[in-house]
């Protein structure tokens, strides 16, 4: 599938049809295969081949088919799906380190991922160091010769802060050290991660590759080597595989995926450039925006801003009542779904950071994330400027 564009690649990537020709992929809901006789279950064990499946837990054709085509659409050598997001991260990360090695990260993460980094990664003893990921200096002070990964947001959650992943991974590699990259904002339509330096690139599958709000997924991709001999015996064995009803649902989010999330770019752009400027907002963060830090090297790395824009209100007082006072959008915690989804991430997605951390990730009290869904821009808009209005008396 590497001739053909990503667009093809995502309807036609991984199929394998079974003796029946169907068109849609084939679920396969069992838990377990059988065996034509002792010595073939003895030699399916002993090396599995492409097209051999043992237990669920292990592989399955469905999640394979979805391994497989998200892997040509990222231009990986192999995929290895997930429960969840957080599964893939946490295995990405945990696969791969022990006790005494030194992992350099961004400090902008999702609550999760410092969850991960701060509570298990240290409690087992691997030495972390966090530094702003905007900041090549802080990277390069921080990478030793004993680094083993890099780990960071390519898009930061939810301050919108853009990483250079060509220039990170340059000086990690420079150590030996491995890049690791959560690209979900980035999403698989615009990433050219893997080609830029990543290793590794992990995605949380139950944002825009459903896209729809109905199942978690999450995938790790990078090199057969990497995927098959580090990731895959840690998942296998412990218990963090994706559901062949998950992934066949997420194939179907794969066909559609470039005509959303293209439409909920074009109309993110329309809602932050009308929302730009207002006096009844302290900021509007969208790296699409010509004035965003890192505007210049979002369009270079990815070609586009995504489908996520936060806006500062000013104070919790006033987001709540503007939250209050809004009908069509979504109060929820996911993002990248076809319905416009509107966070308070203080109080609930990063609500286990402390104040003072909050504060130096930039996540104000007053802050809300907004994740464009595919709703017309002006009816967005118009519920936008309802809940702005009704927050105009608050302190």
């Amino acid at each position: 599938m590497t001739d053909y564009a990503k667009k093809t690649r995502a309807v036609h990537g991984g199929t394998r049809r079974s003796q029946y020709g169907e068109v849609s992929e084939a679920l396969y809901l069992t838990q377990g295969f059988v065996y034509d006789s002792p010595e073939a279950a003895e030699a399916r064990f002993d090396q599995c081949g492409p097209d051999e499946f043992i237990y669920a837990r292990y592989g399955n054709p469905t999640v394979r088919m979805f391994e497989e085509r998200i892997a040509a659409l990222e231009g990986a050598e192999d995929a290895f799906a997930t429960a969840s997001g957080m599964a893939a991260v946490n295995a990405a990360l945990t696969s791969m380190l022990r006790a005494g090695d030194h992992v350099v990260s961004s400090r902008a993460l999702f609550g999760s991922c410092l969850y991960v980094l701060e509570d298990v990664l240290m409690r087992f003893g691997v030495d972390v160091t966090f530094v702003d990921g905007t900041d090549l200096d802080q990277w390069r002070a921080a990478l030793r010769d004993d680094t083993k990964a890099v780990f960071f947001e390519s898009v930061a959650n939810p301050t919108l802060e853009v990483i250079d992943i060509a220039a990170v991974s340059e000086l990690a590699h420079a150590v030996g050290a491995k890049v690791i990259v959560d690209n979900v904002f980035a999403t698989p339509v615009f990433s050219d991660a893997i080609a830029q330096g990543a290793d590794v690139v992990v995605y949380s599958a139950t944002k825009h590759i459903d896209g729809q709000g109905r199942v978690l997924g999450g995938v790790i991709l990078g090199t057969r080597e990497f995927v098959r001999k580090t990731a895959e015996p840690y998942i296998k064995h412990t218990g963090g595989a994706l559901a062949p009803f998950n992934a066949w649902l997420l194939l179907k989010g794969l066909e559609t995926m470039d005509l959303r999330v293209r439409a909920q770019v074009a109309t993110t752009l329309e809602l932050a450039t009308a929302l730009a400027g207002r006096d009844d907002l302290e900021r509007v963060i969208y790296p699409g925006l010509p004035d965003h830090p890192q505007h210049d090297l979002v369009q270079r790395q990815n070609g586009s801003a995504g489908t996520v824009l936060s806006i500062d209100c000013g104070s919790k007082a006033r987001a709540f009542a503007m939250l209050n006072a809004i009908n069509l959008w979504t109060i929820s915690n996911n993002l990248g779904d076809a319905k416009s989804i509107v966070t308070h991430p203080a109080t609930t997605t990063h609500s286990r950071l402390s104040p003072e951390q909050r504060e130096e990730l930039g996540i104000t009290d007053g802050l809300l994330r907004l994740s464009v869904g595919l709703e017309d821009a002006a009816d967005l808009l118009a519920d936008l400027e309802a809940g702005l209005a009704a927050a105009s008396g608050q302190g």
